[in-house]
């Protein structure tokens, strides 16, 4: 558990991003936020509610609200306060920077600060701005410059602040309240910005088939805005998303996992309150599980009944189950999944890593570290020839029956080519143990009216996964080699 531990360490080290001064400096200084609560679904959105608690006058009148997010969705934007109606909303994005003031100088005048280098005299000049594309572009009495961005001692000195900029985004509202008096306001809103994942640490134990697993959730601020001490809640689904195939997955679970649900959603609450703070990311921990029962998994496929020009590297994956019994307990949501293993030494290396869809509590999963080092294969067609129908229905070996009778029989209507093909599949394996290998042979449904194939012989038993796939499971020696072949009986 030490050795898992160290590693999430040693990786959340390196992954952290130091917080800007500016960030750092915002929230030593306290900010306008009241009681916030985030909601940070994984489709880049996010619910941002906010309370916070003002003295608003009889009347019509304008509240600001600082610190709210600067990729506001302003059109979701909902406010509720006692004896309060909302008449007019605007949000300020424009920051205060220097490019900010001086693109809204523009045909204002303003004071060039220039310092000798040499000997530290200051001359003071009055300039108007006349451009900021490109470059800035000033009138100095009867002569124009452009600032040039050369490092030189050059200061620009505004008489006043624009007051369309702001320190922080702002949120300005126009209310009509028919009472005066403090009370709570409340505005909620959508903001892209706010992201999280899933990371998970997996040491990988091979001799006694478990694995140790932590699971980690990666949190992202891009908004702007730093959001203080949040009641924090986390959305696992993919609202509005399109489903596609899963393969990581073995065979989906039908287990319920212990956590809050809304709708088609897993809800993550974190424990306590967490600042997020703009340009950083947070990790915090959701699951640890150790002595899962996992296994190393070799496989290779073979489309159609065709040649390799050479022999293929076999796919390793390892493979656990997130079941209640023997697994990991808990439904995962979409991330990434890390695998280390102990050396000789008992250090853990780093040996792979794939990422996982959102996973529901029982599901098997088999996710692929990379290609096998020792493990190989070729598939080879070591005989082809072209039989008569009669010999294809021979070997056919299914009747229709109903109430113990036979109600139809397949019968040769028409001229019709068959072929067997008898296939020959070669596995090397280097490593100093025996290995399995899941060998699939695809293609054996080539459209419709390939559907009627036969398998006439085969070393080893095989088990049919659909209609166009058959799967074997092939064990082969250590430091050795071994032949499988299959005969099967197609119309093409």
């Amino acid at each position: 558990m030490n050795s898992i531990r160290q590693i999430t360490a040693a990786i959340l080290a390196a992954s952290a991003l130091t917080l800007p001064a500016a960030a750092q400096q915002q929230v030593q200084e306290g900010t306008a936020q009241g009681d916030v609560s985030v909601t940070i679904y994984q489709n880049g959105q996010s619910l941002v509610q906010d309370i916070r608690r003002l003295d608003i006058p009889r009347g019509t009148t304008r509240i600001e609200f600082p610190d709210v997010s600067a990729q506001i969705r302003p059109a979701t934007l909902s406010f509720n306060a006692e004896n309060t109606a909302i008449v007019e909303q605007n949000f300020d994005f424009d920051l205060l920077t220097p490019a900010k003031l001086m693109e809204k100088a523009i045909g204002q005048t303003v004071t060039l600060v220039r310092t000798n280098p040499a000997t530290g005299a200051e001359v003071r000049e009055r300039a108007e701005v006349l451009s900021t594309a490109g470059g800035v572009v000033v009138r100095i009495g009867d002569r124009i410059e452009v600032l040039r961005d050369d490092g030189l001692p050059v200061r620009v000195v505004f008489d006043e602040v624009p007051p369309n900029l702001r320190a922080r985004p702002t949120l300005s509202v126009t209310l009509n309240s028919t009472s005066s008096g403090p009370r709570e306001a409340s505005i909620r809103y959508l903001t892209p910005g706010l992201g999280w994942t899933a990371d998970y640490v997996a040491l990988f134990d091979e001799t006694n088939g478990t694995v140790d697993m932590q699971g980690w959730v990666t949190l992202t601020n891009t908004t702007g805005t730093t959001f203080h001490a949040a009641d924090t809640l986390l959305v696992a689904g993919s609202p509005n998303g399109g489903g596609g195939p899963r393969r990581d997955m073995v065979r989906p679970g039908t287990q319920t996992a212990d956590r809050e649900r809304l709708g088609d959603f897993y809800l993550y609450p974190l424990e306590e309150r967490t600042t997020i703070a703009n340009a950083q990311t947070k990790q915090v921990g959701f699951l640890d599980v150790q002595g899962v029962p996992a296994n190393r998994v070799y496989s290779i496929g073979a489309y159609w009944l065709a040649n390799d020009e050479d022999f293929r590297p076999a796919s390793s994956a390892i493979s656990f189950n997130s079941s209640r019994e023997g697994g990991l307990g808990d439904a995962l949501p979409a991330g990434t999944v890390r695998f280390y293993q102990r050396d000789a030494e008992g250090n853990p290396q780093f040996i792979g890593e794939n990422g996982i869809g959102h996973t529901p509590m029982g599901s098997t999963l088999s996710l692929r570290t990379g290609d096998a080092f020792d493990v190989y294969m070729q598939a080879e067609v070591e005989d082809r020839e072209r039989i008569t129908a009669a010999e294809y229905e021979a070997s056919r070996r299914y009747r229709v029956i109903e109430d113990g009778q036979v109600v139809r029989e397949v019968e040769v209507e028409r001229a019709v080519d068959y072929y067997r093909t008898t296939m020959k599949y070669t596995f090397t394996n280097a490593k100093p143990e025996p290995v399995v290998v899941q060998l699939t042979q695809n293609g054996l449904g080539q459209y419709w009216w390939g559907w009627d194939f036969r398998v006439v012989s085969e070393d080893v038993e095989g088990e049919q996964i659909n209609r166009d796939t058959r799967l074997y499971r092939v064990s082969v020696p250590a430091n050795g080699e071994r032949e499988v072949r299959v005969t099967y009986e197609t119309r093409f």
